[in-house]
């Protein structure tokens, strides 16, 4: 028994070496993107996996561009429709959580979630789409890690670049040529909330641009452009 103890002891001891090891991995990671930009994604290489499955030559659609290069009206339309209170929060927002929660266990099932743009950054950024226990830990982890060292503009510049819009398309350059075939900087406010409204699900209304739920969404997120806050 005491022998099978120590097995035990140093199984457990490895484990949280490996586990502090990764966290300072993924810190150094947010260090170095304080000034220098990610080039791909977590996300990003998943998906490229998936649709190379398919065709091997299949490449991804994307363009960082500075924060300033890309329009307000991108910039409200997504804090109006993903994050109201992106400004003021420090990574978590408990009332849009406690929301969600309550109309989640008024329908019987996730209808809404409460994440914010700090949260998508960073499963986007480093995680797998499976859900887990696991991940929404180390979501919250990394959330804590970028909102510690990072400004809010920083955060939603590479928030801007990173989020998928399309099947392969990711970034609102890249979007915004996908869609429009303007850059980002040229995005007018009826755009730019329609792309908001695509976010939560993108490869599909990649393929269903007049979806009524999209139209409605839209009109939605123009509404509240005038009155978010961004950085």
């Amino acid at each position: 028994m005491k022998k099978l103890w120590g097995w035990l002891w140093r199984g457990m001891t490895i484990f949280f070496v490996l586990l502090l090891v990764y966290q300072l991995w993924i810190f150094a990671h947010v260090l170095w993107w304080i000034k220098y930009n990610p080039s791909t994604s977590a996300f990003m290489e998943t998906r490229l996996e998936v649709m190379q499955d398919s065709n091997p030559d299949a490449e991804l659609q994307y363009s960082w561009v500075p924060y300033a290069k890309i329009s307000n009206n991108l910039k409200r339309a997504l804090i109006a429709s993903e994050d109201a209170n992106f400004v003021d929060h420090e990574g978590f927002d408990w009332e849009g959580i406690q929301k969600a929660y309550e109309k989640n266990m008024k329908k019987g099932r996730i209808v809404a979630g409460g994440s914010t743009i700090s949260q998508q950054l960073a499963k986007n950024l480093f995680l797998s789409g499976r859900r887990s226990p696991f991940r929404k830990i180390e979501e919250a982890a990394i959330t804590v890690m970028m909102e510690a060292v990072m400004d809010k503009q920083r955060i939603f510049e590479i928030y801007l670049n990173v989020i998928e819009w399309g099947d392969g398309v990711f970034g609102a350059e890249a979007a915004a040529r996908h869609y429009y075939r303007i850059s980002a900087s040229q995005l007018s406010p009826a755009q730019a909330a329609k792309l908001a409204a695509m976010v939560p699900n993108p490869r599909y209304y990649d393929k269903h641009r007049d979806a009524k739920g999209l139209q409605r969404k839209t009109g939605i997120i123009m509404a509240r452009m005038n009155s978010s806050d961004i950085p």
